[in-house]
């Protein structure tokens, strides 16, 4: 009888053993038929990933950089503009 409780406890075992086997696969696939969706979604409403929001926002902050510096010349430039056009005014009205 203990040699048939055996087999019987090992067979449910295996039993056991099969039916996670199938859970853990059931699992796989429902996270990758979901990760599918999700991503068609995501396309259907024209969303961005990551790793493009942060390329492009690695430029803007390039370019805004390059405007400060351009403002900041140019005021320069303005300044010096500004003071020349003072000496000439002040040399011709004696």
């Amino acid at each position: 009888m203990s040699g048939t409780q055996g087999r019987l406890f090992d067979e449910f075992a295996k039993l056991m053993n099969d039916a996670a086997g199938i859970a853990q696969s059931a699992g796989r696939e429902m996270s990758t038929a979901f990760r599918s969706q999700a991503e068609r979604f995501a396309s259907e409403l024209d969303l961005v990933r990551r790793e493009e929001l942060e390329v492009v926002q690695d430029l803007a902050a390039k370019a805004l950089a390059e405007v400060e510096r351009l403002t900041a010349r140019v005021a320069a430039l303005e300044s010096r503009l500004g003071a020349t056009a003072g000496e000439e005014n002040t040399e011709k009205s004696p």
